[in-house]
């Protein structure tokens, strides 16, 4: 027996009669030949890991729009740790662990520069609509390795595409589902209160009486909660989920729609507008690979691609050398 095979035995040795098994899903777009260490969804999570979309993810907007500091969240921190998160569940309920990992390092590989104005703004536009869910599926099937993609299984697609409003196929899906909420709710307080937009006492007490009055805590008490629930019906505790709602409605008065903190978000929206409008004029301005999906799908989605694409800082120094005079140089 190879590696893979030993490792897929253990699995239907010790994981839950709900968890997607190795041996059993993996199904992928273009077959493969199994490789003989790495399992189909350890695969795939090296592959997400190695791309490019996931490198450029620490460049791009979680909440605040490019923060002074080295300590706010980025995407690629975000989705670090909704990793970590979503692992510990998936280990305790013995789900498994590395399907939930590809999922959660994927999920937001989507995601636009600035965050969710820049996803607004495209879903705006766009005649097609936009959304980062959906175009997270687009990027490692179709937009990375120069076209090719990563040819990733079709229950971690799933996982990446049913991450913020749909009931994924697999129990693993959700997990991330849940993990990925547990995960911005306590880090954004953690970052607004670093900024200053809030304090720790602001938040509402018959949310913290439940589940704690730190980060620590309230992660602990929703992880919790949601192991207790066992694989079968993945949830949180009634008392758990009010308790995270309120919180998370705290969070959308007071910082999600904050005057302070999205201050910028119009400057964002209307630079990434400027430039979905320069590239569907100027279609011939974008990159070759863009183009080939030009040909493939049509203009508006090659421009979506691309400008979704972007980090913050390659969005704004596009549009100053686009748009933005420069002085002269003797």
């Amino acid at each position: 027996m190879t590696i893979r095979e030993n490792y897929e035995a253990v699995e239907r040795s010790i994981l839950c009669e709900y968890a997607c098994l190795s041996s059993v899903g993996g199904k992928r777009k273009i077959p493969e030949e199994p490789c003989s260490i790495r399992t189909c969804f350890q695969r795939d999570r090296d592959r997400i890991l190695h791309c490019n979309a996931f490198r450029r993810l620490k460049h791009k907007t979680q909440v605040f729009l490019a923060p002074v500091g080295d300590h706010y969240r980025t995407r690629l921190t975000h989705s670090l740790e909704v990793s970590q998160i979503a692992r510990t569940m998936a280990r305790a309920l013995r789900l498994n662990e590395d399907l939930t990992e590809a999922i959660a390092l994927g999920h937001d590989l989507g995601h636009t520069p600035f965050g969710h104005a820049g996803e607004a703004v495209l879903n705006e536009i766009s005649p097609q609509g936009f959304t980062h869910y959906i175009q997270g599926v687009r990027v490692v099937d179709y937009i990375e390795k120069n076209g090719k993609g990563l040819n990733l299984t079709y229950e971690v697609k799933n996982g990446i595409a049913c991450h913020t409003n749909k009931i994924a196929a697999t129990r693993e899906g959700y997990i991330v589902r849940l993990a990925d909420t547990i995960a911005y709710i306590n880090h954004d307080i953690d970052d607004s209160v670093r900024a200053g937009v809030i304090k720790e006492s602001d938040l509402p007490r018959e949310a913290t009486e439940v589940v704690g009055n730190s980060k620590s805590e309230r992660i602990s008490t929703m992880i919790s909660s949601v192991i207790a629930g066992g694989a079968e019906n993945i949830h949180m505790s009634p008392e758990v989920k009010a308790a995270h709602d309120t919180l998370m409605n705290f969070m959308f008065e007071n910082v999600y729609r904050n005057s302070v903190a999205k201050s910028e978000e119009y400057k964002a929206k209307q630079l990434i507008e400027k430039l979905y409008c320069y590239f569907i004029k100027n279609p011939d301005k974008l990159p070759a690979e863009y183009k080939d999906i030009m040909y493939r799908f049509s203009k508006e989605r090659a421009v979506c691609d691309y400008i979704s694409g972007m980090s913050d800082g390659f969005a704004i120094n596009l549009f100053n050398d686009l748009f933005v005079p420069m002085g002269w140089r003797f």
